[in-house]
């Protein structure tokens, strides 16, 4: 019954995290402004690994609750849930969770308690029944966005892979490394200043703001798209949050998609400000198989064919 609704799968999960060595408290190190980096980052591998994707579920918000670390989940896809409710029974996503945060804290072992709810359901006394669980997860939908401090940790993440991903030597075996090239100082406030330059196709260009010429042309070429890259956007833009993205497609349906996409990144345009970047369109366009336009919004295909 949930496959033939109308609206896409969604729903929410709160997974606790404790560990049991006395040595090792998880709110406490994840409320030091040194150590959020490192225990963010072993959080999101360790998803990413339940899942077998860097997007199979969000992290909406981190609790610090003690003695328990308590992170909120969003699932957009029933299959995703359905690969992490698998992970998470037969034990894989605990030891990736263990294993990532002994490497990212640089200790010799993290022990972990787990625990997973939805709304007042205990899942762990129903992993057996698949189904169910799928049922209780979808039942509860999120009620909120990735917090500003969830967007900005997971861009510094995202930066930071990605110089790692061009050059291996560069930074990253330890957490500090995180904190100084990637993340602002507590006084500094929690508004992260774009990058100055980002890599895409192993070049490193300047993250620069976007221009009205980048606008129209992501407007005349993105087509179809234009939602898809909305709903990438949306993760770390508030304004174009639930229902915008498709209140702008009924409001501009008349003038055609070129109307729609441009209202769209307008209104990105207008509430980011400076932090309207280049590099967070391009990632947008990434993550749904638009390279030719952001190569196109980069200026390669001006250049000669290096292939």
């Amino acid at each position: 019954k949930m496959a033939g609704s109308p609206t896409p799968w969604i729903g929410s999960a709160y997974l606790f995290l404790q560990s049991t060595c006395k040595t090792i408290v998880l709110p406490s190190l994840y409320e030091s402004s040194q150590k959020k980096p490192c225990v963010f980052k072993a959080l999101k591998l360790a998803l990413a690994d339940s899942t077998g994707s860097v997007n199979g579920v969000d992290m909406l918000k981190v609790h610090c609750s003690h003695p328990h670390l308590i992170v909120q989940l969003r699932f957009c896809k029933r299959e995703n849930c359905r690969r992490f409710l698998r992970s998470y029974r037969e034990g894989a996503l605990q030891k990736s969770l263990q294993s990532h945060l002994q490497l990212s804290l640089a200790t010799t072992t993290v022990p972990l308690e787990v625990e997973l709810k939805a709304g007042s359901e205990h899942l762990d006394k129903m992993l057996k029944d698949e189904d169910h669980c799928l049922e209780c997860i979808y039942r509860e939908k999120p009620d909120r966005l990735p917090d500003e401090e969830i967007t900005e940790l997971e861009e510094c993440l995202k930066s930071l892979m990605l110089h790692q991903s061009i050059n291996n030597n560069v930074a990253g075996k330890d957490c500090s490394s995180l904190k100084s090239s990637s993340l602002p100082n507590p006084s500094q406030g929690s508004s992260l200043p774009p990058q100055v330059t980002f890599i895409f196709q192993g070049q490193q260009f300047d993250n620069r703001k976007i221009t009205p010429d980048d606008h129209q042309r992501f407007a005349k070429s993105v087509s179809k798209k234009w939602k898809q890259v909305g709903r990438s956007l949306q993760k770390s833009c508030r304004a174009l949050r639930d229902p915008v993205i498709d209140n702008l497609a009924l409001e501009y349906d008349r003038e055609g998609l070129y109307e729609q996409a441009y209202q769209m990144l307008l209104r990105f345009i207008q509430s980011e400000g400076k932090k309207a970047t280049i590099a967070r369109l391009i990632a947008a366009l990434e993550e749904n198989g638009l390279v030719s336009l952001a190569e196109e919004l980069l200026g390669l295909h001006s250049n000669e064919d290096c292939s």
